[in-house]
């Protein structure tokens, strides 16, 4: 058999290295990640903390897709109990009792919370002891005066029937007592917040992470649309039994209205939720619920 001239014999080498080259750009492209629709409602009191959260994740996993609904706590534990949602926000204690439908409930602490009261901010009152505070919510106690203020009459600001806050209000503070009929019922924790700065005579309660930043005490500034700058808050914190809800008063627990913060799946979260989940008590992600509330790591 004649040998192949030289020439020959090179073009088939390289034609046999260019093989490979050609077959690799011809493999399929990557597929695109499917969309992944994650539901949370609940807790108005987490909202701001659980959209930071919610956008952050977004931003490592551009197809899933977070929304968010209020409610207050314990429309959010019944929608998750039904499998209505993906996941719960709640600031409510686990219950003594497991109710029908939630034994598959799994609860993830994510951090803590305190119970901030609020008053507008040319309201001199600075200290409220609990009993005060009760007497003032049962209508005892119907004047700024007779607590240090200005003369004027006390309008309440309180939460709609199943917000956490509104819980643990009544069971820290109100105790056996009812709150006044006379009381300005609020559907979010951020409408409590709006009016009390728009009423001089007010007095509400609120999470403290919607009023306070991490610094002890300090204010913060109102939430905003995204690229606009943040108004200053017409509220002031006004402190319970001589202690506001700073990080450093809810770690020492010196705090008297202190609440969990949870993240409630249906049975043990998979793929998309437990990454979110994962996220969430990660440095990272606990480094965001830092800039709200307590951390739980």
């Amino acid at each position: 058999m004649p040998s192949l001239h030289l020439p020959t014999r090179l073009s088939l080498w390289m034609l046999l290295l260019l093989l490979p080259i050609g077959a690799g750009c011809t493999t399929a492209a990557v597929a695109t990640p499917r969309p992944v629709l994650i539901t949370i409602a609940g807790s108005t009191a987490m909202h701001p903390v659980l959209q930071e959260l919610t956008d952050a994740f977004t931003r490592r996993y551009p197809n899933v897709i977070f929304t968010l609904r209020g409610g207050g706590s314990t429309l959010g534990e019944e929608q998750i109990a039904a499998g209505r949602i993906d996941l719960a926000a709640s600031t409510l204690f686990p219950p003594e009792k497991t109710a029908p439908g939630s034994a598959r409930l799994v609860r993830v602490p994510i951090g803590v919370d305190g119970l901030a009261v609020i008053v507008h901010a040319g309201n001199p009152v600075a200290d409220l002891t609990v009993e005060q505070l009760r007497r003032i919510y049962s209508g005892d106690i119907l004047d700024w005066a007779e607590v240090g203020g200005d003369a004027g009459e006390i309008e309440l600001v309180s939460r709609e029937d199943g917000s956490g806050s509104r819980w643990l209000f009544e069971e820290r503070v109100m105790q056996e007592e009812a709150v006044s009929l006379a009381a300005v019922v609020m559907p979010t924790s951020r409408d409590v917040v709006d009016y009390v700065a728009k009423t001089p005579l007010a007095i509400g309660y609120v999470s403290r992470g919607l009023v306070m930043n991490s610094a002890a005490g300090a204010p913060s500034p109102a939430s905003s649309a995204a690229g606009a700058t943040p108004a200053p808050l017409r509220v002031h914190v006004v402190a319970v039994e001589g202690v506001v809800p700073s990080l450093t008063a809810l770690r020492r627990q010196e705090y008297a209205l202190i609440q969990p913060l949870y993240l409630i799946s249906r049975g043990q979260a998979r793929d998309a939720l437990r990454q979110f989940i994962d996220f969430v008590l990660s440095p990272a992600g606990q480094g965001i619920v830092a800039r709200y509330h307590l951390p739980v790591r």
